[in-house]
């Protein structure tokens, strides 16, 4: 444990009453009632659009009204993932936060710095009277996580500012001016269960422990996916035996690396033991394949009651589906100066069966649009093979690099007199709502920054404290260099 303190005390101070307000994807009703609140009783013009996103304007202090408006933006939304031994539940518990040296963490559950931290950013700067400042829009958007559904819905003319600063990025020295644009390809198996035949053994595979993380931010750092590990141990084995599947539940957000699993898999009593062989020998051969990236894996492979089965066609056209599908990094920007940065990849990211079927999501994400398409299609096209009903969402489009970005220049300057230093300037290979942003209003100049967090959209994300001031200084010394 560590006495850091927790600075700037005003951010931190409505990062807590933030955690209290539970604001699940989807469920962000009380969160939205909270804003609303918020900006009605500081007497600022506060308004809701049809999806629910919040405007909150704040009038330029004295000296810099002529400075043109500045749009901060963040999402309300919180990714929902917990520790599979946690009782919690997201949509009433508050988030549970403690501090580790550095580091402030959730008791099991993610901590919703992803956005909060940027939300609480906005709130502080609303609720302070001692920040110069010119005209000031705080845009909080709903359901970001789950299809930037919030940015989608947002009508051209709600916001009006010059500029946009995105608080939703996540390694602090880092300036983003570009991100991915993305798909979902989701697949369905229907089908009638049906019992398996006499003197079959009944099993259960499971495996946790796996960091996870982003689908796209971490996605080029070679983690393990808990779907594609259990696909390739049940296609290793249904080559040797006749074998029926009966359950698989793995993952949970579609924008997650599923980080465990478990599956119900039947087999002729006589392999039992040859299964047993089988799966202590993959799981040793994964264990080293992953020992740098994923050091903490936990395998149980157990007896389970009998039960029904999917028919055989459908366990194959699954198993087959799976062990086929394209998963990871598909391309490296060819652009030399970018060629560190992925420019196109898919990541399978849960599946999940019920009594009647089984569904796949997938998510696929690029810096080139053509490439989406290929890719999104690629997947596509395996599940097509296998049988499946596939449906892809419409997507979301790339934001894209402008070269004539006077924030850009500001927001650079700022960060070199501040601390002495050049960020880094990138592009990321994940979606933000500035490539939304971007089509509706294509004249708006726009950077994304943030402190520093780590392990996104799983139990273990954890915010780096001493970043969140570095953050708050950055942005209120781009305030102040705002031109007229």
């Amino acid at each position: 444990m560590s006495n850091v303190e927790l600075k700037p005390a005003r951010v931190f101070e409505q990062f807590a009453k933030i955690n209290q307000i539970p604001r699940p994807s989807k469920h962000e009703e009380k969160m939205i009632d909270y804003l609303k609140t918020f900006g009605k009783s500081h007497g600022l013009e506060t308004k809701v659009d049809e999806t629910g996103n919040v405007l909150i304007k704040k009038p330029a202090t004295p000296g810099y009204e002529n400075c043109k408006t500045t749009i901060l933006q963040s999402h309300m939304d919180m990714v929902c993932d917990k520790l599979v031994d946690v009782d919690f539940n997201f949509e009433t518990d508050p988030i549970q936060t403690y501090i580790d040296g550095e580091w402030m963490h959730a008791k099991g559950t993610t901590l919703g710095a992803d956005d909060g931290i940027g939300v609480a950013i906005e709130l502080a700067i609303l609720d302070s009277d001692d920040i110069e400042h010119g005209p000031l829009e705080c845009m909080f958007t709903r359901d970001e996580e789950t299809g930037l559904t919030g940015a989608f819905g947002m009508k051209p003319g709600f916001m009006s500012g010059d500029y946009l600063i995105n608080l939703d990025s996540e390694d602090e020295g880092e300036i983003f001016i570009s991100c991915a644009g993305g798909i979902n390809t989701a697949a369905t198996l229907t089908y009638t269960r049906e019992s398996a035949p006499e003197n079959y053994f009944f099993m259960l595979a499971s495996l946790k422990g796996l960091n996870g993380g982003h689908s796209g931010d971490d996605i080029e750092k070679k983690r393990a996916n808990a779907i594609k590990i259990l696909s390739r141990f049940l296609y290793n084995e249904s080559q040797k035996t006749d074998l029926r599947l009966a359950q698989w539940n793995s993952g949970r957000m579609h924008n997650a690396i599923p980080r465990d699993g478990k599956i119900i898999f039947a087999v002729p009593f006589d392999k039992k033991e040859e299964i047993k062989a089988d799966w202590n020998q993959f799981t040793v051969a994964v264990e080293d394949e992953y020992h740098v990236t994923d050091a903490t894996m936990v395998w149980t492979l157990e007896s389970t009651d009998v039960q029904t089965v999917m028919p055989k066609t459908t366990s194959e056209k699954l198993i087959l589906a799976l062990q086929a599908l394209d998963n990871g990094v598909f391309a490296m920007c060819q652009d030399e100066a970018l060629a560190w940065m992925v420019e196109t990849s898919s990541n399978v990211a849960s599946v999940q069966s019920s009594e009647d079927k089984v569904v796949v999501v997938t998510s696929q994400r690029s810096n080139v649009m053509s490439n989406l398409r290929n890719m999104a299609n690629t997947i596509k096209a395996t599940f097509q093979l296998a049988g499946a009903d596939v449906v892809q969402n419409d997507g979301y489009p790339a934001w894209k690099m402008r070269t004539d970005s006077k924030l850009q220049e500001i927001t650079i300057e700022a960060y070199k007199k501040l601390f002495g230093k050049e960020p880094k300037v990138l592009g990321i290979h994940a979606g933000l709502e500035c490539g939304l942003f971007s089509e509706k209003y294509p004249n708006l100049d726009m950077v994304s920054f943030g402190p520093t967090l780590r392990n996104v959209h799983t139990p273990d994300e954890k915010l780096l404290i001493p970043t969140v001031q570095m953050v708050w200084n950055h942005l209120l010394e781009i305030l102040k260099n705002i031109p007229k």
